[in-house]
């Protein structure tokens, strides 16, 4: 068995993608893992690293768009894009199926690499999806609008063309704190994912991640205006904090502005 290693990356691991398959190997004597993962090594088996390459990966985007379709490339992309470890190994054996069937590889369910691939892309659009109905917004000085997350997965990608739509006109930044980089969109302008931790040696930049990301701004104001809502509306006798934490998981509220410094 050789096992090669990429980073975690999309493209990275579209060149391990390239790496395992050119290796001409077998199928089943190859396996991708994501780098640092702390998978335990398997014994007899070989370990390779992956040289990330635009050449490696434009070959087998390339591949994808003249054999495949949209909605695989979609699913592919949102896959790579999960929490879990094994999703290089899962891209991989998902798209042996797919140049094997074609761009119909979507229908078949029955087959367990294509479940596994649908299974994390599943996952990763639904948080993308609540997190645009969850997502608060706090102006700070400089007329900038922040918003701080921690989603299990790298959705920024997936929330910016969102909001780049609904708010052309306006500065704002989406901060993963989870995986310390943000999305930011200058008004008027196309957004971009900057890798830069608020944390750590940085000089002026981490100085403006401070300002951007603890200035509190109009928050405190918002915090006591949705509280005042959400007690005007609600009625005491059906109250049901099951049915609350359904429609709105507790993870997403340390993040929402109406449930800061205080109880909902």
């Amino acid at each position: 068995m050789t096992v090669y290693v990429c980073g975690p990356e999309f493209e990275s691991i579209l060149c391990g993608v390239y790496d395992a398959w050119m290796s001409r190997k077998g199928h089943a004597n190859v396996r991708l893992e994501i780098q640092g993962t702390n998978q335990d090594m398997e014994l007899f088996a070989e370990y390779a690293d992956v040289e990330p390459s635009q050449e490696k990966a434009g070959k087998v985007l390339e591949a994808m768009r003249t054999k495949l379709s949209r909605e695989v490339f979609r699913q592919v992309y949102a896959a790579s894009l999960s929490w879990e470890p094994g999703r290089a190994d899962a891209v991989y054996r998902f798209l042996i199926q797919a140049f094997r069937w074609g761009p119909a590889v979507t229908d078949r369910l029955q087959e367990r690499a294509v479940y596994e691939l649908f299974r994390l892309s599943r996952r990763v659009y639904n948080e993308s999806h609540c997190l645009t109905e969850f997502i608060r917004f706090s102006q700070v000085p400089g007329n900038v609008l922040v918003s701080r997350i921690g989603p299990e997965n790298d959705v920024l990608t997936l929330l910016s063309p969102h909001f780049a739509d609904r708010m052309p006109s306006e500065n704002w930044v989406i901060y993963d704190e989870n995986r310390q980089k943000a999305a930011v969109h200058p008004a008027d302008r196309d957004w971009f994912i900057l890798n830069q931790s608020m944390d750590g040696d940085g000089g002026i930049e981490i100085g403006l991640w401070q300002t951007c990301l603890t200035a509190e701004g109009d928050k405190a104001a918002y915090e006591q205006l949705w509280r005042t809502f959400f007690h005007a509306v609600g009625i005491g006798e059906r109250k049901n904090p099951v049915c609350q934490r359904t429609h709105l998981p507790l993870k997403y509220r340390r993040y929402m502005t109406e449930f800061q410094n205080g109880r909902e």
